[in-house]
């Protein structure tokens, strides 16, 4: 069984889009990021980072103690790697045409989109944040044409077969509209794009939830204080013994 730490976010639903893929059980543990559960010494134990996803596989290939992995293009390759499937690891053109992709959305795709959302969210009370704006709001849209480069002539990124790269990048396409991006400026990344939004798996890997939306009216100001105080401006943690 795997237990994924999960919150519906980009990174969240890449794992669960490729599980939903593999057909293999899982059990959601919902991580409220909002509420600051990726802060708990549970969770930091399996993600040190105290970024989820994680998953702990209490059955893994081989035996043995359950394994435990975080980051999310990490968790994609271990599944796929166990599983054999969308990951052609025989063949090493094949292998790497896949694993450039998966760093890829890993280094580029993901932080940059994160980075453009969570500028647009700023208050103007922070401060002008136009320079961010801007420099983010370009970066997304260059990274959108290096999709669509990649695909004009190859049907997934990484050639002719669906992979963990298509799985990886497509999450953080959803929300195109929010980004400011036509996708008529893109035709090969929007083919690309309706053909892997039509998988079912893909589809029921996207509604995967983690319980009840919490109600903004029932967090006391006293909560949303200390949400506040472990959610931003964070710097380095102590080490045991410091």
């Amino acid at each position: 069984m795997i237990d994924v730490h999960y919150w519906p976010t980009p990174n969240g639903k890449k794992v669960t889009i490729l599980l939903e893929e593999l057909g293999v059980p899982y059990t959601i543990v919902p991580v409220n990021i909002g509420r600051g559960d990726q802060f708990k010494d549970g969770f930091l134990a399996i993600s040190p980072n105290n970024r989820m996803p994680a998953i702990v596989d209490t059955e893994p290939k081989g035996g043995g103690g359950p394994v435990s992995v975080f980051e999310s293009g990490a968790i994609l390759l271990y599944l796929a790697e166990k599983e054999d499937r969308f990951w052609p690891r025989h063949d090493v053109h094949a292998k790497y045409e896949v694993v450039q992709w998966v760093i890829w959305q890993m280094a580029n795709q993901g932080p940059k989109f994160g980075e453009r959302g969570h500028f647009s969210r700023v208050p103007e009370s922070a401060g002008d944040q136009s320079y961010a704006r801007h420099r983010f709001n370009d970066e997304v849209h260059r990274l959108y044409g290096v999709l669509n480069h990649r695909l004009h002539d190859r049907r997934f990124l990484a050639g002719d077969d669906y992979s963990i790269a298509d799985i990886a990048a497509y999450p953080w396409s959803v929300g195109w509209q929010q980004q400011g991006i036509d996708l008529n400026e893109f035709r090969y990344f929007k083919r690309w794009f309706e053909e892997v939004s039509a998988r079912p798996a893909v589809q029921r890997g996207l509604a995967v939830k983690a319980g009840e939306p919490e109600d903004p009216a029932s967090v006391t100001p006293e909560e949303q204080e200390r949400r506040r105080k472990i959610l931003y401006n964070q710097r380095a943690r102590p080490a045991p013994g410091a």
